[in-house]
């Protein structure tokens, strides 16, 4: 499974960009490799993580290919101030049975800590959660 995170501070918008996305979301939702989609806010709001699971990197490379994505991308510093991509590729996830499979257990620890890597490197402001402050650490290996 690939997970594909677009993190970012959001700018304003415009007409286009409302175009622009809604063809992107509607075209992403179509592939049949996207499995699901969430999205994270810090807890300040400035920070959004739009976070798209796909099951394999055949339909990510479809998604990049997109004429409309590749047109939003050349416009983002008129959207956003400040973004970032983390491409990951899932190689386990498990527990205990007790939260469905489909809950982002392993994901949130893994984007609250990129989201507050984004802050300390940026303004030192922190967008962790309280289980990032109480100690959790990002996944290794």
């Amino acid at each position: 499974m690939m997970c594909c995170q677009f993190i970012f501070k959001p700018g304003t918008y415009d007409d286009d960009f409302h175009r622009l996305d809604a063809q992107i979301d509607e075209y992403a939702r179509s592939l049949p490799g996207l499995q699901r989609v969430e999205k994270y806010l810090s807890p300040d709001g400035d920070v959004v993580n739009a976070i798209y699971y796909f099951a394999d990197q055949k339909d990510v490379a479809k998604l990049a290919r997109f004429p409309t994505h590749r047109e939003a991308k050349g416009q983002v510093a008129r959207w956003y101030d400040g973004y970032r991509i983390v491409i990951s590729q899932v190689t386990a996830t498990y527990g205990d049975d007790r939260l469905p499979a489909d809950e982002p257990a392993v994901a949130v620890t893994v984007t609250v800590w990129v989201i507050s890597e984004i802050a300390r490197r940026t303004s030192s402001r922190s967008f962790c959660s309280s289980s990032c402050e109480s100690g959790l650490a990002p996944p290794t290996g």
